[in-house]
């Protein structure tokens, strides 16, 4: 059967199209690229079976099938769907764009500096000495319900007082600091972990919290090993190990542009 083939056919394709690659890189980041190509590989089954081979039987089956898994989709990736709206409502690029055009960003450059620095002393402070630290840092995403799991500080950056909350006899030293709008918002807090099985096996529970964090949020995550005094920052899902104080502080600059 021959049919009429238009502009508004080429657009409804490409949209189509950009839709499932978005959907591709979320399952993707989430780890859950196997369920999407398990979902596609349905869809397509379920459209040859109902269109093209046109099994009435099979394809009304098919066709239940995918109403009741749509409920399924929205129950089981609840958290991507919730992460994906609330970007989407924040207008993130956006805010950037103006950012950059903003009157005040020595000034800001400036502010974000005097919290990145005690930050970087500390870390490098407690590696030379092997105590283990993991400090959250919010950006776009809220972390009120991390911060409720801790015991609130509410106090400015300081070195010294991020190197005595992780010192090893202080009850709040087992848990996560938050840091939110360039002050110590809690200590003590507890983070979900990741149970992606490409961790590598020498990073310990620290490292699967910092990951797991970075993971549900756009928070960036640095943890301070407490066996081998290394510094490492986990950020979208990704780790950057062995970092230099000067690597550190270059990396926290440049993401702490993009906080609100």
């Amino acid at each position: 059967m021959f049919f009429e083939f238009g502009i508004k056919d080429v657009i409804d394709i490409f949209l189509v199209a950009l839709m499932l690659f978005y959907i591709y890189r979320l399952m993707k980041e989430s780890s859950s690229l196997n369920v999407f190509i398990g979902i596609l590989m349905f869809v397509i089954l379920w459209l040859f079976v109902s269109q093209v081979l046109e099994m009435r039987l099979l394809g009304s089956i098919m066709d239940k099938l995918v109403s009741v898994g749509v409920i399924g989709l929205i129950v089981l990736f609840q958290e991507d769907i919730r992460k994906f709206l609330y970007n989407l409502g924040a207008h993130q690029r956006m805010r950037m764009f103006m950012k950059m055009f903003s009157s005040g960003k020595k000034e800001k450059a400036e502010h974000d500096k005097e919290a990145i620095v005690p930050i970087v002393l500390a870390c490098m402070s407690m590696g030379k000495r092997k105590v283990g630290a993991l400090i959250v840092i919010e950006r776009m995403d809220k972390l009120d319900s991390i911060v409720k799991t801790g015991d609130l500080i509410d106090a400015n950056i300081n070195q010294r007082l991020i190197e005595n909350i992780f010192f090893k006899n202080s009850p709040l030293h087992d848990g996560a600091m938050v840091i939110s709008h360039k002050r110590i918002k809690a200590a003590g807090c507890i983070l979900p972990v990741s149970h992606d099985m490409d961790i590598p096996k020498e990073l310990g529970l620290r490292h699967r919290a910092a990951m797991g964090m970075s993971q549900e949020s756009d928070a960036i995550v640095v943890v301070v090993s407490e066996e081998t005094g290394t510094i490492s920052v986990a950020i979208k899902g990704a780790f950057q190990l062995r970092l230099s104080a000067e690597k550190l502080e270059s990396i926290l600059t440049k993401e702490m542009e993009m906080e609100r």
